[in-house]
């Protein structure tokens, strides 16, 4: 397994991945091999997002204390964007924001706690699978608007182009949030 921190604490994550004329074979995840590059996480449940369209956003989401998720995402099919935004006070990069592309076959990208999370597909029929490490609560759930200014996100689509679910077009801007966010 090969891993690689990219920004503040995220980490890429590739499995070594055996071939022969039969096809291949890759250990994707083991709590053990994990652990030892400090991914010590327990995750309990499994989520899989399937967008029909490119363009599709889904984010900037995240949960609020004692809800607060840290995410392993790996794409099934298809490619995304993927944005993460550190929300922790403490950090050096807090609210700072960067962004990797991710595609079928590519590993896992780990995301801690305290960061707001949110991709948008590059093609059609993309499927995302994310193990999330605490229980999804609609109390502690939360978001920030993707095209906040605050952040100015550089999507790789036109703000015209964008599919969102009503509940991503109305989140609510950072300016208006961070100071009642405890993650």
């Amino acid at each position: 397994m090969r891993s690689e921190i990219i920004f503040s604490d995220v980490v890429r994550v590739e499995p070594i991945i055996h071939s022969d004329e039969r096809g291949s074979f890759s250990e994707d995840y083991n709590y053990k091999e994990f652990s030892k590059i400090g991914i010590e996480d327990k995750f309990l449940q499994d989520n899989i997002s399937l967008s029909l369209k490119r363009n599709t956003i889904r984010g900037m989401h995240f949960q609020k204390k004692p809800f607060s998720q840290s995410k392993l995402v790996k794409v099934l099919s298809g490619s995304i964007f993927d944005v993460f935004i550190d929300l922790r006070k403490q950090s050096s990069t807090y609210q700072k924001y960067s962004s990797v592309t991710l595609g079928n076959g590519e590993g896992w990208l780990y995301i801690p706690e305290g960061f707001a999370h949110g991709f948008c597909t590059l093609e059609d029929d993309t499927k995302v699978l994310y193990k999330v490490n605490n229980a999804y609560n609609s109390d502690s759930d939360s978001g920030i608007i993707y095209n906040d200014p605050f952040f100015s996100i550089n999507w790789p689509l036109s703000t015209n182009s964008s599919i969102l679910s009503k509940k991503d077009k109305n989140l609510s801007s950072w300016e208006d949030i961070k100071d009642k966010v405890d993650l």
